[in-house]
Order: structure tokens, then sequence, then C-alpha cells
């Protein structure tokens, strides 16, 4: 009688009898993608697809499409995922805090790549880079920061720091603190950035009055204020293209 497949006459297992059986499904699935992602490239891809090539490398030994789905479904795109903190991240079944940090860093480096795309020529000419990296910095922030983008008399950017963070709907700003701090880096223009962590970046009355008063400060000073922008999950609004300075 001959053996049962997957068995020498003997009875010992047959090395690699079974190794396409014996792979996991996802395994094939994990190629395919790549495959997919080589050819047509990332934006052809929907969100939670580009999500699973990140995690294929945080989690080797799992189907990681299910976690991928819920990920999107619990933040709401590919972007407020890897802006979400690590604290909500981890609340999300299946992310440890290894997987959370490595998001954090594939997010950290987009950030790091967004700014340096507005670093290397003047801000004004590359207005594009500077809207996807105040996006990319504050968008799905869940609190309300204060950003300041310092420029030289080429409008090249000499800094960009976070003057204040706030609540999920206020953030105090001190016109006067800014002032000195633009004084202190011999800036002689100034782009105003902040958040609304509601996702609507329409200007409140309270943004405008803050602006008003900053522009009325930095003039007798020399230093021009170029544009207020605001930004949210849902776009982002320039006081300059609303006609607001």
């Amino acid at each position: 009688m001959s053996p049962p497949p997957g068995k020498a006459a003997s009875g010992t297992a047959v090395p690699g009898a079974f190794a396409d059986a014996a792979a996991p499904h996802y395994h094939g699935h994990r190629d395919r993608l790549r495959q997919r992602f080589q050819e047509v490239g990332g934006d052809a891809l929907p969100d939670y697809e580009l999500l699973e090539l990140l995690l294929f490398r945080s989690i080797p030994q799992r189907d990681v499409k299910p976690l991928a789905k819920a990920l999107v479904q619990h933040f709401g795109s590919f972007a407020e995922v890897l802006g979400a903190p690590l604290a909500r991240l981890t609340e999300v079944k299946g992310v440890g805090d290894s997987v959370a940090l490595d998001l954090k860093v594939v997010e950290a480096a987009l950030r790091r790549m967004a700014k340096g795309a507005v670093g290397k020529r003047p801000v004004l000419s590359s207005w594009t880079a500077v809207i996807d990296y105040c996006r990319m910095a504050m968008a799905f922030a869940e609190r309300e920061q204060f950003r300041i983008l310092f420029l030289d008399k080429k409008n090249a950017l000499i800094a960009d720091e976070v003057q204040q963070t706030g609540t999920v709907d206020h953030t105090p700003v001190y016109p006067r603190e800014v002032m000195r701090r633009a004084l202190e880096l011999s800036a002689t223009a100034l782009i105003l950035v902040h958040n609304h962590p509601s996702g609507d970046p329409t200007p409140s009355g309270a943004d405008m009055r803050m602006t008003r008063e900053l522009v009325e400060i930095a003039k007798p000073l020399g230093i021009a204020i170029h544009d207020h922008i605001i930004v949210g999950r849902d776009g982002h609004a320039s006081f300059k293209g609303l006609g607001l300075i």
C-alpha cells in the first residue's frame, strides 16, 4: 500500500510537503498588497490598505486587515490615525504600546518632511507646502494650539514655535509676548496658525479680535502679519484669503 500523502514509508513527515497549505492565509495577501503598492502607488490605495502596509512590520505574525479597518473606523481617516495621541491609539483592541509608537514615528517623519519643504525656500512662494505642513502638524490635535512661523526680511523661515496650548475650544494668546519673541528673533513678518479641534476651521469672533489686536501692535514695530491660518479636519481658513487681513 502506498504511504499517505506527506508521509514516507516509515511514517515520518516529508519536509515541506504541506508548506504551502500550512502558511497563514494572510501571507499571500501581504505579497499582493505590496505588489499593488509598487504598481499603482499609495494614492490609489484606500486608507485601511495603506495602514496595513505600515502595520505589516509592526505585527509580522497576524492578519492586520481587521485592525487597520478598526483604526480607520475609530479615528476617521489614515491621517487621523497617525495624528491620534499614543494613549488613544492603545484604546483600540490589538494596538499595544510598540505598535502605537511605530505609528507616531511615521507621523513624526511625515512632519519632518513637510517642515523641510517649507524651510527650503521663501515661505510665500511655497504656500501649498505651508498649508500642508500646518495641517500635518496641527489639524488632528485634540486641544487648540497657537503656532507662529517667524520670517526674515526675505520671507524665509527663521523659527516655527508653538506659543500656547489650550483647551478643546480656546487657547490664550498674549500679543505682547508674541511681539517680544518676534523681536528676539529679529523677525520682520509672522504667519499665525492655530487649530480648531472641532474640525470646522471657520474663524470665530474671538479669533478675529485677537488677530486685529496683533496686527495693530505689530505694525508700529515694523513687523508684518502675512496671514492667520486656521486648520481643522475639514480643511483650512486663511484670514488673508477671506479679506480679514
